[in-house]
């Protein structure tokens, strides 16, 4: 495992990429910001590998596999200069063939991940994790399961009691974000339970692409079973929201897509505050499913309003106690 605390990035990976072709496995864990600093060295590597399956005498060597942590949404102490998310957006723009970015959503799905990047051969993996603690959302045969399609449907989450389309689907990739859809959702299931509620939750990022983009793309017909033909998509994302745009720029359903994530706004503060100050948290989602749901504008006038007021209240609290509000902070999931 190469690491960079105490020396160059750019050192580091190089030890890395000497290591494996030794016929060796590694890890590169990096702070999510500072992993930039290495950009054009992920960028020879990936040329080099796309290169090199193509050469019948180059036998495949283990992947290079990039661990992001010390993420965006959880700078407790250094604060607006340690968010960053933007790596992904560099190395899914090179070759599909070689690129894969998977966004575990708790342990088990980590687990399943970095056993599945530490056995290939020939790819370019970036895997995006907290180090922070956080709910197991899933057991480990479930993980599996779950990492195995992709992207999924997670029914426990949802409220879709009969058979046919949500009225809404909520979607996420990222365990923050993952975090925020499944409060927002048990919100709804507590104030509109006549709301059929879709959760959706994506690892491998490239599943969004059409199939004829990328290898692990999804086809039209598979993308729309998924997230609908119409209903409106509220998408939890992990970094930069026009991301999610660009992937399912081809998909006739776009229009309904709507994605919150990170827009460069960051400091030293609490774990909450960040997901409220980029518009990501629940009760900001919450009210998106409410203005985006033909009939529920008017019909939910009231709890939109309270959603809204408890961001006021947050913004409040936390400048009196320092802390995040204790059904924030204390939250957990139930049906």
């Amino acid at each position: 495992m190469a690491g960079w605390w105490r020396s160059s990035p750019n050192t580091c990976q190089g030890w890395l990429e000497g290591y494996l072709l030794t016929g060796r496995h590694g890890l590169f864990s990096c702070y999510e910001a500072f992993v930039h600093i290495v950009d054009s060295m992920a960028n020879q590597h990936i040329k080099w590998l796309r290169v090199a399956r193509r050469l019948p005498w180059r036998r495949p060597i283990a992947s290079l596999n990039y661990l992001l942590t010390s993420h965006v949404w959880r700078q407790d102490s250094n604060g607006f200069s340690h968010q960053d998310p933007g790596f992904v957006d560099h190395v899914l723009n090179k070759s599909p063939e070689v690129v894969r970015v998977y966004y575990p959503p708790d342990a088990n799905t980590l687990l399943c991940v970095a056993d599945h990047v530490l056995r290939s051969r020939d790819y370019v993996n970036v895997v995006v994790a907290g180090k922070q603690p956080c709910f197991d959302w899933l057991g480990l045969e479930a993980a599996r399961a779950h990492c195995a399609r992709g992207a999924g449907i997670w029914d426990w989450a949802g409220t879709e009691s009969e058979p046919g389309e949500p009225d809404v689907v909520l979607a996420c990739a990222g365990d923050v974000p993952t975090l925020e859809v499944l409060a927002a959702a048990s919100l709804l299931r507590r104030h509109l339970p006549e709301l059929a509620v879709r959760v959706v939750n994506v690892v491998d990022i490239a599943r969004l692409l059409p199939a004829e983009e990328h290898p692990h793309g999804m086809p039209d017909s598979e993308y729309d079973a998924l997230f609908t033909p119409d209903k409106p998509v509220v998408f939890a994302y992990h970094g930069y929201p026009w991301l999610i745009h660009r992937l399912a720029y081809r998909r006739a359903n776009h229009p309904h897509l709507h994605v919150r994530g990170y827009k460069e706004e960051g400091t030293t503060t609490t774990p909450f505050d960040m997901v409220v100050r980029n518009d990501l948290d629940r009760y900001r989602l919450v009210v998106d499913v409410i203005d985006r749901v033909p009939g529920l504008a008017v019909r939910a006038a009231e709890l939109r309003q309270r959603m809204v007021d408890v961001r006021y209240r947050h913004h409040d609290w936390i400048r009196a106690h320092g802390a995040d509000l204790p059904e924030v902070a204390e939250w957990t999931w139930s049906q």
